[in-house]
């Protein structure tokens, strides 16, 4: 796999596993059934996929060449496109559909 493909692959899955926890109705798409979560436990949700897509980018990067270290810059710039890669399913399960689920 070359390095765009990596790239391109680590984004794509950071925006899936950013818009799961507004979709999927089990915690951590695998746990119970909770359809009438919180906003908190969505947030959460959302961080710890985020964390795996992370953990996907750090293998494939060193499956590309040397992983590099990066600063506290790399990891706020990172929160931030995670939130807007959530804004989709925020829109869709807050402010279109309403608090009703």
């Amino acid at each position: 796999m070359n390095q765009s493909a990596a790239v391109g692959l680590t984004l794509l899955v950071l925006v899936v596993m950013a818009n799961l926890p507004f979709f999927a109705p089990r915690m951590l798409i695998v746990g119970p059934r909770r359809p009438q979560r919180g906003i908190g436990w969505r947030l959460l949700e959302l961080l710890l996929l985020g964390g795996l897509a992370i953990g996907l980018g750090v293998i494939l990067e060193m499956q590309v060449g040397q992983r590099h270290s990066q600063g506290w810059v790399f990891y706020v710039t990172l929160l931030c496109l995670l939130l807007t890669f959530a804004s989709p399913g925020f829109v869709w399960r807050f402010l279109r559909r309403g608090h009703d689920d």
